[in-house]
């Protein structure tokens, strides 16, 4: 590899930095959220006062309901709130008489961070869903009502709320196999009370997301809300750094709160009507929450009751196969795409992941091997397929090297800085006729840069890593400290990650060894330049750390073995390539050549034609004056 080489591999590690530094804010960007946080906090009191104020309203208006015998829903004003648990294998929901909807979710088998063998997604505190219905005279809100539970069962029940003229309101639950809940609302007998046009119905749907793993603004990173467009099947988010409201110009397939490795997801049969409104407002890290979500829809009713508005909520793992299982319970029809709340990445990265890491992933992981192991293993498989053009590189590398003194030789006439583009051109005139490319040394690494990008997206999403440990690691999805104190430092943290050192250990190795290998093939003024160049890849470490401290350990340690077997294969090559037999082959190739002007490389080409274009135009302007 030469000079180019050098610069492309600075850029590229440049465009992970820039990638790495997206994900991560900035000083001003920390500031400017501070700011976010105080008007946040500024907001949440005020929403505070105004549900405080609400409240009282809603009490007063109770209250004189229920002293108003003509209001319409007058038994079902007031009642005694109670529970009915609907349940199988895999998921436990909570549901009141209360307003009749889930007001608690719990994920079984999947142990949170405190211990606990099952996972509490939301409480009763943390979750309310009310449908808003519009009436002539009256509005019927579901959480001022209470519902009668009939036909329970572990996995059905109805919740019906009655008028007074002998209509009613009734939401019929049932609970698949898996972690699908189907469920409708009907508005039966109560047609006379709705105006004719009125065909569409309100749902406020809210959630405080508890925190669930132990690196807060890690799973803050990866927890956000994301909702899928009916017309042209998009998925897309709010900001999951910061907060953010957002009015939605199109029909959406589902709306869905989503953890690091977790969701709950609304999916409306009808769809949700144009014009939602969600928002999302980050937590601090001591309130043991991450996010407040919020999302205000509308979706078809029939106020007929003979059509009822149909839904469904999946409630479990972001497990890429499972939901992809599990859609094909949905009841609608519909390709839900829900397995895009598996966070893969932008569109070539998820390619990547969607098509090769997933499928090799799952056949290592069904071997029985633990995730540790199926890390290191990928690793492996990777530099396999990625090999025949690591040599490749070096090879190029390893001519340009005994080609030095050569090269020093040939091109010590154009020392001068004019003279740099006959320089640059006698260099490749010799590459050309000693069949040797320059460039050949990028592609490699410009063919394995996206698999690090696409890991880099797969590895902090893969649940399967989630609360395994691995040598020293006690949870492959987040960060394993050797050192902790109290505070939290910008750039740092509140600990020093071990895996995040290895890192950035084996990333200067790696540096260490391209840089030798670099400096032993520079000609001339490049090797000035190269010692800019190696202090800017020892520092790209440093910033790494300041990066990735934070990040899984699954994640870092995938990076450390990766560039750990690299620098292995680095030195190998070093150790087995014969310089003078290297050199003999390409002695023979130049005598070949060199009665051949027309073997020219283009790039080669491509110069001698720019030193002319520079040359006639020095001429032209020579003749003006």
């Amino acid at each position: 590899m030469n000079r180019d080489t050098v610069i492309g591999f600075v850029l590229i590690a440049l465009v992970l930095i820039g990638f790495s530094w997206y994900n991560q804010p900035s000083a001003e960007q920390i500031e400017a959220q501070r700011k976010e946080d105080s008007i946040a906090a500024v907001m949440k009191d005020n929403a505070k006062k105004k549900q405080e104020a609400e409240a009282a309203r809603k009490a007063q208006a109770e209250e004189a309901a229920k002293n108003d015998t003509t209001s319409l829903f007058y038994a079902a004003l007031s009642g005694q709130s109670s529970q009915v648990v609907l349940k199988n294998g895999k998921v436990e929901l909570t549901l009141d008489t209360k307003g009749g909807t889930l007001t608690k979710t719990v994920i079984k088998n999947f142990e949170d961070k405190d211990g606990n063998k099952d996972v509490t997604l939301y409480d009763a505190k943390g979750q309310q869903m009310n449908f808003l219905l519009s009436g002539k005279q009256d509005n019927i809100i579901t959480q001022d009502l209470y519902f009668t539970p009939t036909n329970v069962s572990d996995t059905t029940v109805t919740m019906t709320a009655q008028a007074t003229s002998g209509g009613s309101i009734v939401l019929d639950y049932r609970l698949g196999a898996d972690y699908l809940l189907h469920f409708s609302l009907t508005a039966k007998g109560l047609g006379g009370i709705f105006a004719p046009t009125y065909k569409e119905m309100d749902i406020e749907w809210n959630g405080h997301s508890r925190q669930q793993e132990k690196g807060f603004y890690f799973e803050n990173r990866y927890t956000g809300l994301f909702y899928k467009e009916a017309n042209d099947g998009s998925s897309d988010n709010l900001s999951e750094t910061g907060n953010q409201q957002e009015t939605i110009d199109e029909q959406l397939d589902w709306v869905a709160f989503r953890h690091q490795f977790f969701s709950v997801a609304l999916i409306s049969k009808d769809n949700f009507a144009t014009g939602a409104a969600l928002s999302s407002v980050e937590d601090s890290k001591d309130s043991g929450y991450l996010k407040q979500f919020d999302a205000k829809l509308k979706t078809a009713f029939d106020p007929t009751g003979q059509k009822p508005s149909e839904f469904e909520m999946y409630i479990g793992p972001n497990d890429f196969r499972l939901i992809q299982d599990v859609e094909q319970q949905s009841l609608f029809g519909k390709d839900l795409d829900l397995e895009q709340l598996v966070n893969l990445g932008w569109w070539l990265f998820r390619l990547i992941n969607r098509w090769f890491t997933l499928y090799v992933f799952d056949w290592l992981a069904s071997w029985g091997f633990s995730m540790g192991i199926v890390l290191i293993l990928i690793t492996l498989i990777l530099k396999a397929i990625t090999f025949p053009m690591v040599k490749k590189s070096y090879m190029s590398s390893a001519k340009m090297r005994v080609l030095k003194p050569k090269l020093d030789e040939a091109t010590r006439q154009y020392d001068k800085p004019e003279d740099q583009m006959k320089k640059q051109q006698a260099m490749m005139q010799m590459y050309s006729q000693y069949g040797v490319s320059p460039l050949s040394g990028c592609l490699p690494m410009l063919i394995q840069m996206p698999i690090w990008i696409a890991m880099f997206w797969f590895v902090p999403n893969a649940i399967q890593l989630r609360g395994q440990s691995f040598l020293w690691m006690e949870d492959l999805a987040t960060y394993d400290p050797i050192i902790s104190w109290g505070s939290h430092i910008w750039g740092i943290g509140d600990h020093l990650s071990l895996s995040c050192l290895l890192f950035c250990g084996s990333n200067i190795l790696y540096s260490w060894f391209t840089m030798r290998q670099q400096r032993d093939q520079m000609v001339g003024a490049q090797a000035e330049q190269m010692k800019m160049m190696q202090w800017m890849m020892y520092l790209m470490p440093l910033m790494f750390f300041f990066m990735f401290n934070d990040y899984s350990s699954g994640l870092n340690f995938y990076y450390f073995i990766s560039l750990f077997f690299s620098s292995i294969i680095m030195f190998v090559l070093r150790k087995t390539t014969n310089d003078e037999k290297l050199l003999a082959i390409l002695e023979a190739r130049y005598k070949e050549n060199k009665n051949n002007p027309k073997k020219q490389s283009g790039l080669a080409a491509r110069l001698e034609a720019m030193q002319k274009q520079a040359e006639e135009m020095q001429r032209q302007r020579n003749q003006r004056k």
